[in-house]
């Protein structure tokens, strides 16, 4: 039986804002995202998030997660209380199986793996995950006896100038048998410089009641960072993307830069995929082999097919490209767009809930929503479908090796018939029949002896 407890009640001062701080981003979710999704991964039978200031915009940011229980801790009066606070939602089972995992919402790294190391330590006893820093200052001391046993921790501000010495440090997170921690919890006191209540002091109550308690380290020291304010917000922002950069680089991805990358979700990518510089992924992304894309992309929800080309300054969201298209430079994708085979989107060109078929191109300033673009077929520069009249929108089709000239207008509901052609500014309103020209302009004109106006002095 595996309970963890988060605790996300701190006020966050340091940061400056009214967003309570475990709902800060960190690579495009919150710190508080980050902390649970780790936490899922060790399939815990409980998970208990204690909260405090800011309560109910944390309640409502996780609302749509049933397997999360709320516990509240007001007013805050330490760590040890917090825990208090989810005690009475904790399961229990048999003795020896039986744990209680501490996480943080503010320490939103620690890896899954790191925490199964930990709870593998624990033995029979319990666990603390530690950290050796080169300058340990402000960090609670590990206090062990001559045999290398932990024997308890005494925070930086409590610490005799022996103490002060020690460089393996706590992070806060523990794992202990769960009866066990709520007896200790009972038992611990505020007699100490901040008169709160201390988780740690549980270690040497353990070690008083014969428990053994075993230590684990992370595998990064990124790992147990924690955030208190913006600067330790966007440092630890820049090494979890220099993380996630080195994973990709490990896997055959080449970043023209990894400290100029950014990804805001997840991103799977096949052979021989290059990325340029201050590209930003969100949500899930998927390249396929051979993929290149340009600089300053912004590329979310998406799906692009092997051999594509996405330029520069283009933006993909929600849609999907098929194998050896060319998007941008400047194009925008928007929900709903599925590009073909060896389509290309110019510059400047915007296409939203449409297909655009094999080998059809838009490549200038132009507008496609709500279309169903056939094969082969050329859009001119200028182009927009009008599809919508202000309450509803209509669709436009446009069949297989249609050529619709420059400063087209497509008034939809209407159909470009196949083989057809637009002459340039076209203001369309009815169908166009298969293989004929269609046109609609004025007859030009020529206005003899017209002088253009003079500016009056």
């Amino acid at each position: 039986m595996l309970n963890i407890v988060i605790l996300a009640a701190g006020l966050g001062k340091r940061m400056q804002s009214d967003l309570p701080k475990v709902l800060h981003p960190l690579a495009g979710k919150p710190m508080l995202a980050h902390v649970l999704d780790n936490a899922r991964r060790l399939s815990p039978d409980r998970i208990v998030v204690v909260v405090g200031h800011g309560a109910d915009r944390v309640r409502t940011a996780f609302a749509d997660q049933p397997d999360l229980q709320f516990a509240s801790q007001v007013p805050q009066q330490g760590t040890g209380h917090a825990v208090q606070q989810a005690a009475p939602l904790l399961l229990q089972g048999e003795p020896e199986q039986d744990a209680t995992l501490v996480l943080y919402g503010d320490v939103p790294l620690v890896q899954a793996e790191t925490l199964q190391r930990l709870l593998d330590a624990r033995g029979r006893g319990m666990a603390v995950l530690t950290e050796t820093l080169a300058d340990p200052a402000g960090y609670g001391r590990i206090v062990r006896n001559g045999k290398g046993e932990v024997l308890r921790i005494v925070e930086h501000k409590d610490a005799s100038a022996a103490e002060h010495a020690i460089n393996e440090v706590n992070t806060g997170i523990l794992v202990a048998p769960t009866g066990k921690l709520i007896d200790w919890l009972a038992r611990i006191d505020n007699t100490n410089a901040q008169g709160e209540y201390y988780l740690t002091d549980v270690v040497g109550l353990s070690v008083q009641d014969g428990l053994p308690v075993h230590a684990a380290q992370p595998s990064a020291s990124w790992e147990t960072l924690g955030v208190n304010s913006r600067i330790q917000q966007a440092q630890l922002e820049r090494s979890w993307q220099g993380e996630q950069a080195r994973r990709l680089l490990e896997q055959g991805v080449t970043l023209a830069d990894p400290a100029r990358f950014d990804l805001r979700g997840s991103l799977a990518c096949g052979r021989d995929v290059f990325i340029d510089v201050g590209c930003v992924f969100e949500g899930r992304v998927e390249l396929a082999d051979g993929v290149r894309i340009g600089p300053h992309c912004v590329i979310k929800d998406a799906a692009i097919g092997p051999g594509t080309h996405i330029d520069a300054f283009s933006h993909i969201q929600e849609a999907m490209v098929a194998d050896e298209a060319r998007i941008g430079p400047y194009a925008r994708l928007r929900p709903g767009a599925d590009i073909g085979p060896q389509a290309h989107v110019g510059n400047f060109v915007e296409i939203k809930k449409s297909r655009l078929g094999r080998g059809s191109k838009a490549n200038h300033l132009s507008y496609i929503g709500d279309a169903q673009v056939g094969e082969r077929v050329n859009i001119g520069a200028g182009t927009i479908t009008c599809n919508y009249d202000g309450v509803n929108k209509f669709q436009t089709i446009i069949e297989d090796d249609a050529f619709i000239g420059s400063d087209s207008q497509l008034v939809a509901p209407v159909t470009v018939g196949r083989g057809a052609t637009l002459g340039a500014g076209t203001t369309l309103t009815r169908d166009a029949p298969a293989g004929q020209l269609t046109i609609s302009r004025a007859p030009q004109k020529t206005i003899e002896g017209w002088v253009r106006p003079i500016k009056k002095s």
